[in-house]
């Protein structure tokens, strides 16, 4: 009677008792349905205290930004500081929300195993709780109580034998699953706590960073204006150009700003020595050209924005090739930034790429990125490793050379799907909000999409030893 005490004690415990329950081996009896928390009860009305506290809040962060840009009047170096400062902190709380959507993601895959597993043996664990609460009820006679029950005694003994120890595993693992339930809930009620402080966080950033990125395209703009006839002229160009080979050409060539910037380039001829580079010039986020040759930041460079890679250089694309870059697949309204030092020699739309960011990082070798939204840098402007040059949108869109971007409306994302599945094409743009993070599939789907490329006298390269491993070691301005 002990062992069947602790059964019943430990399932008492776990709220699993119910009110009535059937008969052992009653046959059409209703399952025992599993315990669920009580539903939070939904907030009626605006928290105005709370609504009033977050607009102080956002007036204090603004004001106290506007005193930094001011007391930074004329510090170009200390503008750059602030910049790629709060772009490394966004893209770390970017990464943090990532791994916690991905997280959440897996939690609650596992709970709504274990609410099955409990859902399709609840007939079962209901006779077992019934057939415990009989025994309560009616234990079985003694042995030595009455003589003439003794053949009962017997037959109760050996029933009980054979039972027991199955009511035994049904009640552990029971428990088991309950308690792993209980500790999947509570990790998932820290998670969206978590993703709550840190989505407050990312806008806080953003908002931060928008501004620093408006106040920066300001002062180029005054200092190295870009006449609208040398714009018209690069978009003229990017037009009649066929490939990117061609288009690099042409734009160092024939368009004044590009022209310019390569010529900078050329002229920052830096001896490659072996080992490791003097990173001594990188604590100086005034300087106007890069801190190392190219060739020397490899296991330096940060990746230009959080997210997950789904594709990487040489892996078979979708039109029977090789990918010449890789694919990060981001969340949506990420910031973009210019993974090594270098001057733009072209930001605009060209073919099928989308919105394309050409970055001459000296040396022969050039930076591509397609994918984004909104590119937040102008032609001929010198960008420091870390610093923001643009924002990724709200769609997912395949960009590159083999990209398609046609948009198709969420309810016929499927179809669109399966269709360019059966035609050998690359996915369709779809919703960004459709998918979480936690798999490469899911992100490649439904989130955003940055293309990078590196290029060495025209020619596609690997990125990836170039690539730091922890953020100790990235190159930052």
């Amino acid at each position: 009677m002990t062992a069947r005490a602790a059964l019943l004690l430990s399932l008492a415990l776990a709220g699993l008792l119910p009110a009535a329950m059937p008969a052992l081996g009653q046959t059409g009896a209703a399952p025992a349905v599993v315990p669920l928390p009580p539903p939070v009860p939904a907030r009626s009305g605006l928290d105005t205290d709370a609504l009033k506290s977050d607009l102080r809040g956002t007036e204090e962060a603004q004001k106290r930004l506007r005193a930094e840009l001011e007391a930074a009047k004329g510090d170009r170096g200390r503008l750059n500081q602030m910049l790629v400062e709060t772009a490394t902190r966004t893209r770390s709380v970017e990464q943090q929300l990532i791994d916690v959507e991905g997280r959440i993601g897996m939690l609650d895959g596992s709970a709504t195993d274990l609410n099955a597993s409990l859902a399709k043996r609840r007939g079962v664990l209901a006779q077992v709780l019934a057939a415990l609460m009989r025994m309560g009820r009616e234990p079985p006679p003694a042995l030595l109580m009455r003589p003439d029950d003794a053949l009962d005694a017997v037959r109760s003994a050996i029933l009980l034998g054979a039972l027991l120890p199955e009511l035994r595993v049904e009640a552990e693992t029971l428990a088991a699953d309950l308690s792993e339930l209980s500790r999947v809930r509570g990790e998932l009620t820290a998670a969206r706590d978590s993703l709550t402080r840190l989505k407050a966080e990312l806008d806080d950033d953003r908002k931060r960073l928008s501004l620093l990125v408006t106040e920066r395209q300001r002062r180029q703009a005054e200092e190295q204006p870009v006449p609208q006839a040398e714009r018209s002229q690069a978009e003229t160009v990017a037009k009649a150009t066929g490939d990117v080979h061609d288009l690099v050409t042409r734009l160092e060539t024939e368009v004044g700003p590009s022209a310019r910037a390569a010529d900078a380039a050329k002229a920052v001829t830096r001896p490659v020595e072996p080992g490791k580079p003097d990173l001594t010039a990188l604590r100086n986020p005034a300087r106007i050209t890069p801190a190392i040759a190219f060739s020397q930041a490899k296991g330096l460079l940060p990746l230009p924005v959080a997210g997950v890679t789904v594709k990487t250089f040489g892996a078979a694309d979708s039109v029977g090739g090789a990918e010449k870059g890789m694919t990060i697949a981001t969340r949506a309204g990420a910031p973009v930034t210019a993974p090594a030092d270098g001057w733009v020699v072209y930001a605009g739309p060209f073919r099928s790429y989308g919105q394309l960011l050409i970055i001459n990082a000296g040396g022969g070798y050039h930076i591509l990125m397609a994918g984004m939204e909104r590119i937040t840098v102008d032609l001929g402007q010198f960008v420091l490793a870390g610093e923001p040059v643009g924002v990724m949108g709200g769609l997912s869109r395949t960009a590159g050379p083999a990209a398609r971007s046609a948009v198709v409306p969420a309810s016929s994302q499927v179809a669109g799907q399966a269709a360019g599945q059966a035609a050998g094409q690359a996915p369709s743009v779809v919703p960004a909000g459709g998918l979480r993070f936690g798999n490469e599939a899911g992100a490649a789907l439904g989130q955003p999409q940055l293309y990078v490329e590196f290029r060495k006298d025209g020619i596609s390269i690997d990125p990836t030893p170039w690539w730091a491993a922890t953020d100790s070691q990235k190159v930052r301005g």
